[in-house]
């Protein structure tokens, strides 16, 4: 877990540079956008730290994640003078987000209290590791990475949309409504992969409330439905919405390589990070995992030559 933490640390330095200076730079009137973007990022970051910290609830960032893109995309929106495929952008975006707050909310992640709410299990896991023996070490560990990092992240695989701007002369063309029946096409199999997890665990748990025979569910975690297919389609299907979401920059600035791909390629490292972590922990609790990783491949349905380790 260090690895990876210190891997998405040292990308987020690094990464950002060899775009910008590889690539043609932002206008002026989109890096005074990016100016002010920075700036809500930081006070959003600090305010998240502070919370966390008070609160002892390290989700803070995670009831974000679904609605800081959906600011940061009317705000570009807004300052394009609502150009055609920025504006189509944020209603895209909008659409995502809505849906993952309205999941998220309905796990638990939100309460009329703002700072409480059902926290992310493996917070708690991670702080039982002696790593993070000390409480200073995790508060810096919620500083760097929970807080800044994560806030920093979400800003990142949202500016595509700026990218987009800077190449607002281009009519919208084929490659804008593919990515943008993609991005659909990526919701909605979220959506399906969530409702799918969602409804397996309800009955689970309703099961062990009652004092029912189990059956399928005494395995301890779903592998039918579209997790049959793959062992993690809510995370494949939200690094595809990111996907599509930067082939709306491709088709605005006839580049396949712009400075914007930089956050969807952190968010990619991020979950292959995260998956790793959460398969960790199932495999521990749940016997049958091992051999359910062995079985259904990580993100895509393709069986590759070496088999995951557990």
């Amino acid at each position: 877990m260090l690895r990876t933490i210190i891997l998405l640390l040292a990308t987020l330095i690094v990464l950002p540079f060899v775009a910008f200076t590889a690539d043609a730079s932002p206008g002026e009137a989109q890096w005074a956008a990016l100016k002010t973007l920075g700036m809500m990022m930081l006070v959003v970051s600090v305010a998240t730290f502070l919370i966390s910290e008070l609160s002892k609830n390290y989700s803070q960032t995670d009831k974000l994640w679904s609605i800081m893109p959906i600011v940061y995309s009317w705000f570009v929106a807004m300052h394009s003078g609502w150009n055609e495929r920025v504006l189509l952008m944020a209603v895209l975006v909008t659409v995502w987000g809505v849906r993952l707050t309205l999941n998220f909310a309905r796990r638990g992640g939100y309460s009329w209290i703002p700072w409480k709410g059902e926290e992310d299990y493996r917070w708690a896991v991670l702080q039982a590791m002696p790593l993070f023996s000390k409480k200073w070490r995790f508060t810096l560990f919620n500083l760097f990475f929970i807080s800044f990092y994560q806030q920093a992240l979400i800003l990142m695989f949202t500016l595509p949309i700026v990218a987009a701007w800077q190449g607002g002369d281009t009519p919208l063309g084929w490659l804008d409504y593919l990515a943008a029946a993609l991005l659909l096409g990526m919701v909605a199999i979220e959506t399906i992969a969530d409702n799918q997890q969602y409804s397996w665990q309800s009955e689970k748990h309703r099961r062990k409330a009652a004092g029912e025979a189990l059956g399928e569910y005494a395995q301890g975690f779903r592998s039918s439905g579209l997790w049959g297919l793959v062992r993690h389609p809510n995370y494949a299907a939200e690094q595809g919405t990111w996907i599509a979401f930067y082939l709306f920059s491709v088709a605005a600035t006839g580049r396949w390589l712009n400075w914007s791909i930089i956050g969807m390629i952190l968010l990619i490292l991020l979950f292959l990070g995260s998956s790793d972590f959460s398969e960790k922990i199932s495999a521990g609790k749940y016997p049958a995992y091992k051999d359910y990783q062995k079985r259904v491949p990580r993100f895509l349905p393709i069986k590759w030559g070496k088999k995951p380790e557990a």
